[in-house]
């Protein structure tokens, strides 16, 4: 296949094929227009209630929920379909969708309404003691709630929430430290579906109050011309330069990242420019694919939009959303300049040009064309920063999209325009809202069983255990056993982190995993902010890590590249994003917000991390200033991580011994200059 004869519905096929979320199954006429009524009603309401209205907490939760999983049935068949694929006419079917699922998406829609619509005082009352009849539509809502997340996600985030829901009905018989009292049926069902500590919990609720207007919001800035700006931006900024569109990923993934929150799509978003472009100019095909994947999994770490976890972390932290975006600007900076530093010297090493003049965009066309397509980011941004609610700014950022969109003679809104990117934002909230839902039913069982502390437990356990082996051990005994035990924490979190993230969103991977990341390092004295970014950032690096690396295959699907070694090569380049956590782990003054922040430490830290991922770069790439030997290549990498440790005195230890490499890097490049600028002798 070649990547430049890539039309709109082969790219959409690709980010079907790779995102579970994206993979809706067609419907009559009649269907169609039903559920495109109902999105946009959908979004109407989010829009009133979140800017006007004012409605109890969890009627909200619930006219959310319901619209998720009665779309979700008549979105998402009973197994997942091809472009193209139209179901058969047969009589248990109407207008092409089965009717079980027609009447699935109405008991979920009724089971998801009745305890909301409920009296407040009855459910005050009932909460502790359900009624039959709330067991039996407690037990509705739990299965289609299960069976939704199966279809819209995928099966691993629903076989998780049954092993828990087993673990909870039998915990008397659960192994060592994880033994608890059990609970009945009755007393799960009035857990995870009468409080707000299951399926209408935080998740939830932070979906439907925030999430939903940001994705809405991401999909009218694209459709009133954003993105194309910031593509045709990052062409100016950096196509040029050796290896040019290659930077252009780089920098056109960042600034998509600032709307969108979904690795996948940002990877066939600008993947379907900058991939052929690379491999235009050299580079090979599962390079170019890595490359786009690696930058695009960046916009769901790079403010403001974050995916959903910015959302969640100021639910559980109980901070503004100010503060999570500032805590989150260098890291994300960090993992980019990773990225950069690869790309550069990889360019460098093939000999590889930047794009010609005639290739590149013109700024002053660009800016003339686009600037006011900027003006709904700058409002967005600057309530967040002014200490507005994210609700409050996200609706007012969408009027901003509406007005500009309709004013613009470039890329001008029309009503049909306004209507599809309101149906657009609401379809793409249906997976997400449903596996939030079901990570409701992990989280309640956590908070019901005590089983968060109770891992926690397990892991320092077995770090500590680890600790007092290594520290047994010349040189290794300058650390601490406490010392070790943190580390070894940190990795198997990391390695669990990357684990579940290759089977489910990175925001339920986020929720789960901070149940039991958190307990286990507030034991270590790490603050909360720290554990939760820690957290965060692993759940994100599985979107490019093997076997189940959905950003990179979709990238080489564009590509026409092999999959694994596309995720290979992503993985490979993408290593700033893992040593990054550990970075603000040891040193938290690096998210700017943590306790205890200094300039000077700060300064320190980031200083030191950029050299360190430098380092790492060039000895993963095996190039610096010229060719590095295999030796030279370890010697970097082991250096690399004295810079990465904080502090003035590890920092100067690391340049003391990456002096010699610098040494022999300048005498290389120094004779291949001379041997290129030397004419060959004619025999």
């Amino acid at each position: 296949m070649v990547a430049e004869q890539l039309t709109a519905e082969k790219l959409e096929e690709i980010e079907r094929k790779y995102d579970p979320e994206t993979a809706f199954r067609p419907t009559g006429p009649i269907i169609a227009s039903i559920v495109s009524v109902a999105l946009v009603a959908m979004s109407l309401y989010h829009f009133y209630a979140s800017g006007f209205g004012l409605i109890r907490e969890l009627l909200h939760r619930g006219i959310y929920l319901s619209f998720v999983l009665g779309l979700v049935f008549l979105l998402f068949g009973i197994r997942k379909t091809t472009a193209g694929e139209l179901p058969s006419k047969s009589w248990f079917r109407f207008d092409r969708v089965a009717i079980p699922d027609i009447i699935f998406a109405v008991l979920a829609v009724a089971s998801a309404l009745y305890l909301p619509l409920l009296p407040p005082e009855i459910v005050s009352e009932r909460v502790g003691n359900p009624s039959q009849f709330d067991v039996f539509m407690g037990t509705i809502l739990l299965v289609l709630t299960l069976e939704a997340t199966r279809r819209s996600v995928g099966p691993t985030l629903p076989c998780i929430a049954i092993l828990f829901i087993l673990f909870a009905l039998f915990g008397p018989w659960a192994p060592g430290a994880l033994k608890h009292g059990g609970t009945s049926w009755l007393g799960l069902i009035n857990h995870l579906y009468m409080t707000n500590q299951g399926i209408y919990g935080v998740a939830i609720g932070v979906m439907a109050q925030y999430v939903f207007l940001f994705i809405v919001f991401g999909v009218l800035a694209t459709r009133i011309g954003l993105g194309q700006l910031f593509i045709d931006l990052a062409m100016v900024i950096a196509g040029r330069y050796s290896g040019g569109p290659a930077k252009v990923a780089i920098f056109s993934s960042a600034f998509m990242g600032t709307i969108s929150g979904s690795s996948i799509a940002n990877t066939v978003t600008t993947g379907a420019l900058t991939i052929p472009a690379m491999k235009r100019v050299g580079y090979p095909a599962h390079f170019a694919g890595a490359v786009e994947a690696t930058a695009s999994t960046g916009g769901q770490i790079t403010p403001p939009i974050l995916g959903a976890a910015a959302f969640i972390m100021v639910e559980y932290l109980e901070i503004p959303l100010r503060d999570i975006l500032a805590a989150a600007l260098f890291p994300a900076l960090l993992h980019y300049f990773g990225i950069f530093i690869m790309v550069h010297l990889e360019a460098k090493k093939l000999g590889l040009r930047g794009l010609r003049a005639e290739e590149l965009p013109k700024a002053g066309i660009v800016l003339r064309q686009h600037w006011l397509s900027i003006i709904p980011l700058a409002i967005l941004v600057y309530l967040i920063l002014s200490g507005r609610t994210p609700d409050f700014a996200a609706v007012y950022g969408i009027i901003a999209c509406v007005v500009v969109g309709f004013l613009n003679p470039v890329n001008r809104l029309t009503i049909k325009d306004l209507w599809n990117a309101l149906a657009d934002g609401a379809r793409n909230t249906l997976a997400v809202g449903a596996a939030a839902a079901s990570v409701g039913v992990v989280v309640g069982v956590v908070t019901l069983t005590g089983v968060g502390f109770r891992l926690g437990y397990v892991v320092v356990q077995t770090a500590t255990d680890m600790g007092g082996f290594v520290s047994a051990i010349w040189p290794l005994s300058v650390f601490t056993i406490t010392q070790w035990a943190l580390f070894f924490s940190l990795l198997l979190i990391a390695i669990a982190c990357i684990i579940m993230g290759a089977g489910i969103p990175t925001t339920a991977t986020y929720i789960i995993l901070v149940a039991v990341a958190a307990p286990a390092l507030a034991q270590l004295q790490v603050e909360p902010l720290v554990a939760h970014f820690f957290v965060f950032y692993y759940g994100v690096l599985a979107d490019i890590t093997p076997p189940v690396a959905l950003a990179a295959y979709a990238a080489a699907g564009i590509a026409g590249s092999n999959p694994f070694k596309t995720g290979n090569t992503a993985f490979r380049l993408g290593i700033a994003k893992a040593l990054v956590p550990f970075v603000f782990v040891y040193s938290p003054a690096l998210l700017l917000v943590a306790d205890g922040f200094t300039w000077a430490a700060f300064t320190v830290t980031l200083v030191g991390a950029m050299l360190g991922i430098a380092c790492l770069g060039a000895a993963f790439s095996g190039f610096l200033l010229a060719p590095l030997p295999a030796w030279q290549r370890w010697w970097t990498a082991l250096v690399s991580f004295l810079f990465i440790a904080p502090g003035l005195q590890t920092m100067a230890v690391g340049l003391v011994l990456l002096a010699p490499v610098m040494v022999l890097q300048l005498r290389s490049a120094k004779t291949r200059r001379l041997a290129e600028s030397t004419p060959a002798k004619t025999v």
